[in-house]
């Protein structure tokens, strides 16, 4: 069975003395635009500074200046982001933040990021980057190209994206009849984030998805545990560098990527974290105009023996993926 896990990403910044999008829109404007791109809200938590939704595919959370949502599988997010400008206007908008990185079955996707960025063109002005090699892991991002914004240093986010997960760590979350509670303790959840309020949901038959919020600090993992396509992302805005240590011990990938956006560090401090068993394989770093700090790095496992090739079922539908 395959499911593309890789998220596409979008987060829209608003002149907040016009708007609050916790006190002043309501919940029914958020399950038409998560509606939009093909996904469904299965719950949510609140506390006075984020509210976090929990998605059919993957998250959305919503701050008083902001929303930042992520969607995977066959999702087409650029119409809820374009459901939004339409329904609030871009007299009210400051900042459009797109992303998408590579994904496991780019062809059976409805679009690229080209065709992404093409339709949100109808509505902002922007600039867009590649970071990481094209043959190789990658992230696209998009951004508005508004000289009247600027973030603020202090607006920081991490990602962890860890693929091919260990055989150990891919059977164990596809176990029948697996419990969220058992996912918790293997992901060390309580070690981790002990004092965050979660929201979480096992996925028939594999996958995993939980949101944390703390004040305004958000996290969110998304699991997507199949052998031949396994997947597992961390987004948050607390630092995820020294984090990054603990899930490559839960998981052990043959490769992973991170992504920060103003973590000035980054350059010098990714690999104090990182096991020397890793190699890194592409490191970019960007300063958008919109200045923020891009740092993307890709790391991988080297293979030491040969493995054998991966038989396909012809008879299959999905063969040819």
């Amino acid at each position: 069975m395959f499911f593309e896990g890789s998220e596409k990403k979008a987060e829209v910044i608003i002149k907040a003395p016009l708007l609050s999008l916790l006190d002043d829109i309501d919940d029914d404007f958020w399950k038409a635009l998560v509606q939009c791109c093909n996904a469904q809200i299965l719950s949510s938590i609140r506390n006075h500074d984020c509210k976090a939704f929990l998605l059919s595919e993957s998250s959305l959370f919503v701050w008083h200046d902001r929303f930042l949502i992520l969607t995977c599988g066959n999702t087409r997010l650029v119409h809820s982001v374009e459901y939004f400008i339409q329904q609030i206007g871009m007299d009210k908008i400051q900042q459009v933040i797109y992303q998408r990185k590579n994904e496991y079955f780019a062809h059976a996707q409805p679009s690229s990021f080209g065709d992404d960025i093409k339709l949100l063109a109808q509505y902002v002005s922007g600039k867009a980057y590649r970071f990481g090699e094209l043959d190789s892991h990658h992230n696209y991002i998009f951004h508005q190209d508004n000289s009247s914004f600027k973030a603020e240093s202090d607006d920081k986010t991490y990602e962890f994206l860890a693929y091919q997960i260990s055989q150990q760590a891919s059977e164990k979350l596809t176990t029948v009849g697996l419990k969220a509670e058992e996912i918790r303790q293997f992901l060390q959840l309580d070690q981790l984030i002990g004092d965050f309020m979660l929201d979480d949901f096992v996925f028939d038959p594999f996958g995993y998805s939980v949101n944390a919020i703390k004040g305004k600090q958000y996290l969110t993992i998304h699991v997507t545990p199949q052998a031949d396509s396994s997947y597992v992302s961390v987004e948050s805005n607390i630092n995820l560098r020294a984090l990054a240590a603990k899930f490559l011990t839960i998981l052990t990938p043959k490769s992973f990527d991170l992504l920060s956006f103003n973590d000035f560090d980054f350059i010098n401090l990714t690999e104090e974290f990182i096991p020397a068993s890793y190699v890194s394989k592409s490191r970019v770093t960007e300063q958008l105009s919109n200045n923020y700090t891009v740092g993307f790095a890709n790391y991988i496992l080297p293979q030491q023996a040969f493995a054998p090739a991966a038989v396909l079922d012809i008879a299959g539908e999905n063969h040819a993926l």
